[in-house]
């Protein structure tokens, strides 16, 4: 099957006064149309800078390889701003962060959704059309919101907004980038229950961008975890999720806190140090200094992304099964 987006071996650079960084380093990800995947990792491991790659918004001067980047096995390699104008919105759609910056807090929340539908479909661009995508995503009182500002909403009803905004055109492809941060337990769930009770009815590719691998657990089909700007670890969700594998991924389940596992006395995981910085020169694992597991060997030569019998992919020198790890060992000091 002809997955929807098709990336294969993306590097991003990006040239600066101290040097030249490379936040993203040989990324291949594929997505299928009517599967969510969710890409993971903390802040620096490159997952936004993935999906402005696929939305042409790269920062002025960055350099981008791949082998392809492809949308319906459309080429989205060297478009011009033209095309890339015709395609966002259209047929490709990205959930911000925080709509509050998103949004132009000068204008009417009408008036900036409208805009969209004149520029891909101008017989659309009724007040009628707007109300009913707001209605859709759950936003009571669609013609009174229009006429407000962004700043008279609150931080869940803006989100709503931006995805009913996302959804105007009915795009092929949905990213989102960390749609839930700004919002508090309770609204992250109605708000990704809401994005995936749209995509069953419309059937577009989503890809939702977090650092938090328990807030897509009810709703990805499939998890890319990244860090250091690779992909370390590839599978289903329950998979990825209930059976970790690369140490990364293991420390990050580690460090998610679960109700009745985690006493008053008891101490919530942590991974200790930091992610590499984009500039640093790697002669092995990336992982390296903060994994609990690593030896020499780790630290000779490049790691290449594995496939296991089973599917599920791991950059990692462990045994692709996951066997042979000591139990105690995120508990004991971690040396380099």
């Amino acid at each position: 099957m002809v997955p929807l987006l098709d990336i294969r071996n993306l590097t991003l650079d990006i040239p600066t006064a101290d040097g030249t960084l490379r936040p993203v380093r040989g990324v291949d990800l594929a997505v299928a149309r009517g599967e969510t995947v969710a890409i993971v990792g903390e802040s620096g491991c490159g997952k936004s800078l993935t999906a402005l790659a696929i939305m042409g918004l790269l920062p002025r001067g960055a350099r981008l390889a791949a082998d392809r980047i492809a949308l319906s096995q459309q080429s989205l390699i060297g478009l011009s701003s033209r095309q890339w104008r015709s395609i966002r919105g259209k047929r490709i759609a990205m959930i911000f962060q925080d709509p509050m910056t998103a949004f132009d807090p000068c204008y009417r929340i009408g008036d900036q959704i409208a805009e969209i539908l004149r520029q891909h479909r101008p017989a659309s661009a009724t007040a009628g059309r707007m109300a009913a995508m707001l209605a859709r995503v759950g936003i009571a009182s669609p013609d009174e919101r229009l006429r407000q500002y962004p700043h008279q909403l609150s931080g869940g009803l803006r989100q709503r907004v931006m995805i009913a905004t996302a959804l105007l055109c009915e795009p092929d492809l949905i990213i989102a980038d960390e749609p839930t941060t700004a919002l508090d337990v309770t609204i992250q769930a109605q708000i990704l229950r809401l994005l995936v009770d749209i995509q069953k009815e419309t059937g577009f590719g989503l890809v939702i961008i977090t650092h938090d691998l328990g807030v897509v657990a009810g709703v990805a089909d499939r998890v890319v975890v990244m860090y250091g700007g690779e992909v370390v670890e590839t599978g289903t969700a329950a998979a990825v999720i209930g059976a970790p594998r690369h140490p990364y991924t293991e420390g990050l389940m580690r460090s998610i806190p679960v109700p009745g596992k985690v006493g008053r006395r008891a101490a919530l995981g942590f991974i200790p140090g930091m992610v590499p910085r984009p500039d640093a020169v790697r002669t092995g694992c990336g992982f390296l200094d903060r994994c609990p597991y690593a030896d020499q060997a780790c630290g000779v030569g490049a790691v290449a992304l594995r496939t296991a019998p089973d599917g599920r992919t791991m950059r990692c020198a462990l045994p692709l099964d996951g066997s042979g790890r000591a139990p105690d060992a995120w508990t004991r000091p971690i040396t380099s």
